[in-house]
């Protein structure tokens, strides 16, 4: 069977994707938790406990996203061709769709994301390096699109090779449109993402 060929190709190489694929959300949920606690009384105090401990756990968060991307483009990496065909030799009935270079290009492009992400929360957090090191409108532009694109590519091509379900990207880009509103929104931008990406599995689904 399928399950059984792909299980037997070395998905289990990869026990740590749906941890990091529920932490990573759960850390940007915190952030966006604590950022409105920092905001109750109509101002957010840059330097209190709530400011410091929430873009650590953003800071933290978009390192695990980083641990996703890399675990999603190394298992989409045994759905290659070449690969595919080296499985296939060994068990005729196992397929998979050929994903080519844009699993290479969507993890580039979400890596380079989460740098830039990682450059604006060290400015949050350390004040003189964002007064040392002026950040570019580039990074607080192209950042946020490039990861997101990335993200997005590679959960489409997770639905295809069936380690994800159909609804899993919409979920995730519905989770960071609603961040791109109001960051006051982020809380349910982080559950929403939280939902679509939970389900995630090394192994391809039955059916």
């Amino acid at each position: 069977m399928i399950l059984d060929d792909a299980r037997a190709a070395g998905p289990t190489s990869y026990p740590w994707l749906r941890p990091t694929a529920v932490a990573a959300p759960l850390l940007l949920l915190g952030y966006g938790l604590l950022r409105l606690v920092d905001g109750l009384d109509g101002h957010r105090d840059k330097g209190g406990w709530e400011w410091n401990v929430g873009h650590v756990l953003f800071l933290l968060g978009i390192l695990v996203f980083a641990a996703l991307l890399v675990q999603l483009r190394g298992l989409l990496g045994t759905r290659s061709p070449r690969a595919v065909r080296a499985r296939t030799a060994r068990h005729p009935a196992a397929r998979s769709p050929r994903n080519g270079a844009v699993p290479d290009v969507a993890t580039m492009a979400g890596l380079a994301g989460a740098v830039a992400f990682v450059w604006v929360i060290v400015g949050d957090l350390f004040p003189r390096f964002a007064e040392a090191v002026e950040t570019p409108d580039l990074v607080f532009l192209g950042g946020p699109l490039l990861f997101q694109l990335g993200l997005l590519t590679l959960l489409v091509l997770a639905v295809r090779a069936r380690m994800a379900p159909v609804w899993g990207p919409p979920l995730v880009l519905a989770g960071f449109v609603a961040i791109a509103v109001s960051l006051d929104l982020l809380p349910v931008g982080a559950a929403l993402v939280l939902a679509g990406l939970a389900p995630l599995t090394p192994a391809p689904r039955a059916g």
